[in-house]
């Protein structure tokens, strides 16, 4: 299987990966099948989510090209070209509204989902973007970098609230817990830091 990144549907029914070659293949859970593929007419894909309202899946590829498939017709509903540089990570609201993107330009960027129009750019990371992950109660996000450092971000007024710098080399990974009241962060580094929330 060419797969270089993975997100279960909300319902648990449907994997989809993303190729190398700008592919989105939806594969059955239980079948193990590929039921279809969505084409982005683009390249490499590194970075994939469904909305969690099931409507929507988004691809984010190497050439920092971002796609927006309708999930019930399959059609490709917006292609957005913020970014300049690879998608290292994307991630849908809680409320599937806003779209976060993370990106190897240094840039964090929030899209109107059904509008696909950029609702802000943030910027404060030193280097490369590596992850992004939205609190479960919509009020905040959290994104990890090749800085060295982990951000917590205001969704409302996408502004920084806080900063860690316990990690000593690039933080690949960073994510809530279920209710929102941890973080986790993993690195290059080898270690897993978790902290409590809210901050």
């Amino acid at each position: 299987v060419d797969a270089w990144s993975v997100a279960f549907s909300p319902d648990s029914q449907y994997l989809a990966t993303g190729s190398h070659v700008g592919k989105v293949n939806i594969f059955g859970v239980e079948t193990g099948k590929k039921e279809y593929s969505l084409d982005t007419r683009g390249k490499f894909i590194l970075s994939i989510a469904y909305s969690p309202d099931g409507k929507y899946l988004a691809s984010g590829a190497i050439d920092g090209i971002i796609n927006i498939f309708d999930i019930a017709t399959g059609k490709l509903l917006h292609t957005l070209e913020g970014h300049a540089m690879p998608i290292r990570s994307l991630t849908f609201s809680p409320d599937s509204q806003l779209l976060v993107t993370a990106s190897d330009d240094g840039y964090i960027k929030i899209y109107d989902v059904q509008h696909a129009n950029l609702a802000g750019t943030l910027s404060g990371h030193g280097s490369w973007v590596l992850n992004v992950a939205f609190c479960p109660d919509d009020t905040h996000f959290v994104s990890s970098s090749s800085d060295k450092s982990v951000k917590v971000w205001e969704a409302g007024t996408r502004t920084c609230v806080h900063t860690f710098f316990d990690h000593q080399d690039q933080v690949w990974g960073v994510k809530y817990n279920g209710n929102g009241s941890k973080i986790v962060s993993v690195g290059d580094d080898q270690e897993i830091h978790i902290y409590d929330c809210p901050i």
